[in-house]
């Protein structure tokens, strides 16, 4: 599997289609709108790093993750309760994928707790 194709497979561990659901469930902060918000900062995470390549630096890898998540830190203090225990543990699995299909070790960052921990505030 190509690094391309690698990057776009981890789209199927997405969890957002999953979060709607939850909305039906009474949860008001997993509208369309928020769910697509937050998809909207893996798609362009992905698009960005397919678009540095394979062969692309480290730093500007990190770069690229460091921008995803503080957009996710963001989200989460504008929309009250949307990254909660069980939806922390689905990104941070979600991104950790990222990082291996970017070419890179998650346990390399944070002490071993995946790249999303060197900033995430969720």
């Amino acid at each position: 599997m190509s690094y391309k194709e690698q990057l776009e497979a981890t789209k199927d561990y997405y969890p957002f289609e999953n979060w709607k659901e939850s909305y039906e469930n009474g949860m008001e902060q997993y509208t369309t709108e928020n769910c697509d918000k937050t998809k909207a900062v893996f798609d362009s995470l992905i698009e960005h790093l397919i678009a540095l390549g394979e062969k692309g630096q480290e730093k500007e890898k990190i770069a690229l993750f460091k921008q995803a998540v503080l957009s996710l830190n963001d989200l989460n203090e504008e929309i009250s309760g949307l990254i909660e225990t069980g939806e922390r543990e689905s990104l941070c699995e979600l991104i950790d994928q990222i990082t291996v299909a970017a070419g890179l070790n998650p346990e390399d960052y944070a002490d071993g707790g995946g790249i999303a921990d060197e900033w995430r505030e969720w």
